[in-house]
């Protein structure tokens, strides 16, 4: 172990849209949590890992906490309270200016915690100064934090301020992970993911919740010098079958276009993806079809 070098495990919390995985993506660097302007984007813990050459932080991303509507809402709120169990740190992560009923179920949620936490009020650019500040000082206030810092993962601003806060909140440690190692999830889970982050940013309202995603092959295919993939689109109703695919074909043709071209950035070759849409009636409510699709 490097003499001075530190590390720990921080789970990020916060109610479901607020900017958890956008700010992981900025502190990051990489894409490793999908983003979209719809709730409830995180369905798994995802964990990921930023190495400095003093420090290096897992990060834990929850899905955000809300009042469960079946059963997957309630696996996604227990996988947010699970990823507290052992954690050296929990960045709460809430929009700056903005205070809700859910922040206030949040916050009687964390009163058992023990481990310190962190409050961080994302979205600072757009509240003036005299607003932030205020607000920030109101936070104080709810509880005893480690530290309490206004953000704006889209902008950039106080992301060096934040890494350096948390790593000084941690104490010396090993390094768990290789330096090059971003995330601890397996291409299939990525490539899945990124495929249904261009359906929620292209579907309506109730949809993107009722759309699972299956990667069925992974090929590598030397003579041609690509990569094949097929994957299967899940969704609950007919009806949603139709939207999924849209008019000739050209909702799935454009979620292809745009996965694939993730995809190819991901692997850094050319990628052939193929793509299918299914049927599976109420497939959140069924604990068998969300072990199967990796919700368990």
């Amino acid at each position: 172990m490097n003499r001075g070098f530190r590390s720990g495990f921080v789970a990020v919390v916060g109610r479901p849209n607020v900017g958890k995985s956008t700010l992981l993506n900025a502190l990051i660097g990489h894409k490793v949590a999908i983003v979209s302007n719809k709730p409830q984007t995180t369905r798994n813990t995802i964990q990921c890992v930023l190495t400095r050459d003093d420090a290096q932080i897992v990060f834990l991303d929850t899905p955000g906490i809300h009042k469960p509507l079946h059963k997957l809402g309630e696996y996604m709120v227990k996988s947010a309270f699970h990823a507290l169990d052992d954690v050296d740190l929990v960045l709460w992560l809430v929009e700056m200016g903005k205070w809700t009923p859910a922040d206030e179920h949040i916050l009687r949620e964390l009163a058992e915690v023990k481990q310190p936490v962190c409050l961080v009020a994302n979205k600072a650019d757009q509240i003036n100064g005299e607003e932030q500040e205020r607000f920030l000082r109101e936070m104080t206030l709810r509880r005893d934090f480690a530290f309490v810092l206004g953000i704006s993962a889209v902008e950039g601003t106080n992301l060096p301020a934040l890494v350096q806060s948390i790593v000084d909140g941690l104490e010396e440690g090993p390094q768990y992970y290789p330096e090059d190692w971003i995330t601890d999830h397996p291409e299939r889970f990525v490539i899945a993911e990124f495929i249904r982050e261009e359906l929620l940013v292209r579907t309506e309202e109730e949809i993107p919740h009722s759309i699972a995603v299956d990667v069925d092959e992974i090929k590598e295919d030397p003579q041609q010098n690509l990569m094949r993939i097929r994957a299967t689109i899940y969704v609950e109703r007919d009806s949603q079958k139709g939207i999924v695919i849209g008019k000739s074909g050209q909702m799935l043709k454009e979620v292809g276009t745009g996965a694939r071209l993730q995809i190819e950035r991901l692997l850094g070759v050319r990628v052939y993806l193929e793509l299918w849409v299914k049927v599976k009636k109420d497939w959140r409510n069924k604990p068998g079809a969300l072990r199967e699709f990796g919700y368990e």
